[in-house]
């Protein structure tokens, strides 16, 4: 890669030539095969949820939330409607198709539309939505509005660097690991030193077209078994 320079000598960035700012991610269902993703709605989807989160019997789901676990419906509604009802962060309920069912939730953040950066994160499946074709799909619907739909550059992940399960999650769904800010923030009482993770614009096309292979019902048997994994894919989209 050829470096640029100034009149000076001194190394500059590559021109982002006509970029103009993007707009704010808009409150619409995306639709997926599997999933569906609807802007949250205390109404019709806390109770759906609270009962589908109490499937987690012991808590583990939220260990590295700054939310929860919660004492009761009641308890769950008033932290939705303090905390989930903005636009940024712009929280979503991923609905099972199979189901009808609200399932997790997930949301945009950081939404920086002048620079086309946002974060996902807020991430939390109940057991019934974890490890399934759905809980990625839901993934590749918010980065294919992200991308495709509003033209944003940036796509970042962040998480608790003790976080094992969710910095692997972003490895297999093709996030680029950048480092670890240490003492980053304090949740539940504790430190949080914060993996960050991105994809980019310029990897998008690539990561994009391995979500499409591992998505295609071609790559399921009639089991529902995967026959090729995504951090196959994912890991060396190149090979596509």
């Amino acid at each position: 890669m050829t470096e640029r320079t100034n009149q000076f000598g001194q190394a500059i960035g590559d021109d982002v030539p006509a970029w103009t700012a993007r707009a704010h991610p808009p409150k619409t269902i995306m639709q997926g095969r599997s999933c569906r993703l609807e802007p949250i709605d205390p109404e019709r989807h806390a109770a759906q949820l609270f009962a589908a989160n109490a499937a987690d019997t012991d808590g583990r789901m939220w260990t590295y939330m700054a939310c929860g676990p919660f004492n009761g419906l009641d308890d769950y509604r008033a932290w939705m409607d303090t905390a989930c009802m903005g636009d940024d962060p712009m929280f979503h309920t991923i609905v099972s198709e199979a189901s009808g069912e609200a399932q997790g939730i997930a949301a945009y953040l950081r939404i920086d539309a002048a620079n086309g950066v946002m974060e996902v994160g807020s991430i939390a499946y109940a057991p019934a939505l974890q490890r399934t074709l759905a809980a990625t799909e839901a993934m590749v619907l918010m980065m294919r509005r992200a991308f495709d739909e509003l033209g944003y550059r940036r796509y970042e992940w962040k998480c608790d660097a003790l976080n094992a399960g969710s910095r692997a999650a972003a490895l297999r769904l093709g996030f680029k690991f950048e480092g670890i800010f240490e003492q980053a923030v304090m949740y539940k009482g504790r430190n949080r030193d914060t993996a960050w993770y991105s994809i980019t614009d310029k990897r998008w096309p690539a990561i994009k077209a391995a979500f499409d292979a591992w998505l295609h019902p071609e790559n399921f048997d009639d089991a529902g078994q995967q026959k090729r994994s995504l951090t196959g894919l994912t890991s060396d989209p190149a090979s596509l």
